[in-house]
């Protein structure tokens, strides 16, 4: 449900341990068993991390069309405002301290701490109205009030083409002070921003570059795939018995079968070459079953026999 593919399998801590294939091949005595199974673990394996790398593509593919544009696009627009706003603040920052002019309420103050005391005043009046909204202007930015319940405390945004928001707090001279520091850090909210749009553009040229990039272990688990394949034939895992494969009449035995190989390609018996005539493995283990399925119904027949005698 949530597209996350996590491990479902683990190791056993003690070497010393047998697993079921190692178990059920010892039992057997067939070889075969243990190298299906511990095929049929790394295939698992395999095709988890192939997952893996499909939801990674996706995620690429969606970061590519739309959040890494629009997230540069929004910092073009931040570095854009942050520039204007420098412009605007340099007079403020390179003034003397004895020029000071700040707007409360449409009324003009010149001292720092008549105009902090008012500040304060403006934005306990909004709080006691139970809204928020300008209370000042400052050297052409904005002064916008609010009152944060949860925290019990006013939040004043200084607004010009981008928003700075600071704290407000009991000390007149102070809330001033922090509007001019936060002016003061224009120039280094600009870097920073310029450096993350450095940043986005090449993580976007980087997921342009990794979305290209095929599953590594394509080919080995196409190779594993195949001989997992070759070893359900051998095994006869394929659903049907050995009763219904093998164990035929023997009237039904002398029919030329039809054999099949992994391409999918069907030949008659009668029409294989003398190469094609050479006992492969699949062939071998079917003639090994064959004997002993037969072997078993001789056995059964003579006990049949010495039960009636």
């Amino acid at each position: 449900m949530t597209s996350k593919s996590p491990v479902r399998a683990c190791e056993d801590v003690d070497d010393a341990a047998l697993s079921y294939a190692e178990i059920k091949a010892l039992a057997t005595g067939n070889p075969y068993i243990k190298e299906k199974m511990d095929l049929d673990i790394q295939v698992s394996k395999l095709k988890l991390m192939k997952a893996n790398h499909t939801s990674q593509i996706y995620r690429l593919e969606t970061d590519i069309a739309n959040r890494y544009p629009m997230q540069i696009t929004s910092m073009k627009e931040r570095i854009s405002g942050l520039a204007a706003d420098l412009e605007t603040a340099k007079p403020i920052l390179e003034q003397e301290k004895n020029a000071f002019s700040m707007v409360i309420g449409g009324k003009t103050f010149v001292d720092k701490k008549e105009a902090g005391t008012a500040l304060i005043a403006a934005c306990a009046g909004l709080k006691a109205v139970h809204t928020e909204g300008i209370v000042g202007e400052y050297q052409g930015f904005s002064l916008y009030s609010s009152y944060d319940v949860f925290n019990q405390q006013f939040k004043l945004t200084i607004k010009g083409k981008c928003s700075y928001p600071i704290e407000m707090g009991k000390d007149a001279m102070g809330n001033v002070q922090r509007i001019q520091n936060v002016l003061g850090n224009i120039e280094k909210h600009l870097a920073e921003s310029k450096q993350k749009l450095e940043t986005l553009q090449e993580q976007l040229a980087t997921a342009k570059e990794e979305v290209t990039h095929p599953f590594a272990q394509e080919e080995e688990l196409a190779m594993k795939l195949e001989r997992l394949s070759e070893l359900n034939i051998l095994l006869d895992m394929d659903g049907k018995g050995s009763s219904d494969t093998l164990g035929m009449d023997e009237e039904v035995a002398d029919v030329p079968r039809r054999y099949s190989n992994l391409a999918g390609r069907v030949s008659d018996a009668s029409r294989m070459t003398e190469e094609e005539r050479k006992p492969s493995v699949l062939q071998k283990l079917r003639s090994k079953q064959v004997e002993a399925a037969q072997k078993e119904k001789k056995m059964s027949k003579t006990q049949r026999r010495g039960q009636e005698l």
